[in-house]
């Protein structure tokens, strides 16, 4: 009976091969796609996240990801709503995170906690280093230097309207000029980058002197367009910002075809398309250039740098087109400055251009340890070869002291 039941077992294997019936081997598991989560403030209604926007498009074409591999949630509020999407992030299969906001950091600094296998990055924040977290990073550009030079387009603007007399007598203050810029916030990323602004104005035209007001809001386009306005009515000839909004923009364009004299300097985005007369140029950020990396560093599985901050040398800054307004000459200025910066004989916040209460200063520290003051034994002081190395020691700006020449209303 053995024998019987061998012998048919033998022919029935024989039948399998000549008729291709063989076994059929485990299918093998598909492997799954990366996936990247991103967590906007905004939306491209707003140009910070607009920015922040067009980088990452370019990001993922330079590093070959699919619209399928980005995951995106717009308008999320510096609350625990980024907490619940950077989780949702997760649990949708991203590897890593990013958020564009400062008060997204502290979110975003939880769930890195909590996922110590996913990447999470807090642009514009600065505590990663302190964290203790090989997960979670920082990022910012040296825009510092985009709001220096777009200060020398507006230095150039006033120099011509003091050569012409076109400068209203109401517009000088002891004796110097006065322009204006809306702020956002008395933070250091707004005070940094206003007085980076005002030393380019001064490099240009000495005899000025600047009055700040902040609106206390990233972007409120009203609140922007009325500060600009109260600027305008102290008499402020340039009007700056650090607002995210074309509400400034609109202002001194309306203003300037009813007969005043005032110009604007904008940020993020080229703000002719809403004035088309009286934008000068915008500081911007080209985020691109950090996303590339950041992205690369993920499909490659390697860490991406806790502090990066780049500036013109790789092209994370520029200024944009510059507007009809702009005085003879602007475009040599421009290109002369951002050779010296990347080159490294201009430096921005060198000590010599700038004083507080008359006094050049040789030391300013840098609060390193969070607990903001500077009087920890690991606190920096920031003062190294005659000038301020804002963003060296973390990405995110810490120059936060208001120079001669700039005041508050």
């Amino acid at each position: 009976m053995k024998k019987i039941i061998s012998l048919l077992l033998t022919l029935l294997l024989v039948a399998g091969v000549l008729t291709g019936c063989t076994p059929k081997e485990p299918d093998k598991p598909v492997e799954e796609k990366l996936k990247i989560g991103v967590i906007l403030v905004g939306d491209e209604n707003e140009g910070y996240t607009f920015a922040h926007m067009e980088g990452i498009r370019a990001a993922m074409k330079a590093n070959g990801l699919s619209d399928d591999q980005v995951i995106w949630k717009y308008s999320i509020g510096e609350t625990q709503q980024c907490y619940d999407a950077a989780v949702d992030l997760v649990e949708q299969g991203c590897k890593a995170v990013f958020s564009n906001s400062y008060g997204h950091q502290q979110f975003m600094q939880q769930a890195a906690t909590e996922y110590p296998d996913v990447k999470f990055v807090a642009a514009t924040g600065d505590t990663a280093a302190l964290s203790g977290l090989d997960n979670f990073s920082n990022a910012f550009t040296n825009v510092y230097e985009s709001r220096y030079v777009s200060g020398i387009v507006a230095g150039m603007k006033l120099a011509e309207l003091d050569a012409a007399g076109m400068i209203p007598a109401e517009s000088y203050k002891d004796g110097k000029v006065l322009i204006g810029y809306v702020g956002a916030f008395p933070y250091a990323e707004v005070v940094s980058g206003f007085t980076a602004f005002f030393l380019g104005v001064k490099s240009v035209f000495p005899a000025v002197t600047m009055e700040v007001i902040y609106t206390n809001s990233w972007f409120d386009l009203t609140a922007e367009g009325e500060t600009a306005n109260t600027l305008m009515a102290d008499h402020c000839v340039i009007i700056g910002q650090h607002a995210d909004s074309t509400g400034a923009p609109a202002a001194v364009e309306a203003a300037l075809a009813k007969g005043t004299v005032a110009y604007s300097v904008g940020y993020n985005v080229d703000m002719l398309a809403v004035a088309p007369h009286a934008a000068l140029t915008s500081a911007t950020n080209n985020w691109g250039v950090y996303y590339t990396y950041a992205f690369g560093q993920v499909v490659k599985g390697e860490k991406i740098a806790t502090d990066w901050a780049e500036g013109y040398k790789t092209g994370a800054v520029a200024i944009t087109e510059l507007g009809s307004s702009c005085a003879p000459g602007t475009q040599e200025a421009v290109d002369k400055a951002i050779t010296a910066i990347k080159t490294g004989d201009l430096h921005v916040f060198d000590v010599a251009n700038w004083t507080v209460n008359g006094i050049h200063l040789n030391e300013l520290k840098i609060d390193l340890t969070g607990d903001f003051d500077t009087d920890d034994p690991e606190d920096k002081n920031a003062i190294i070869d005659g000038y301020f190395h804002e963003s060296e020691f973390r990405s995110a700006p810490s120059f936060s002291i208001y120079v001669d020449g700039i005041f508050e209303k």
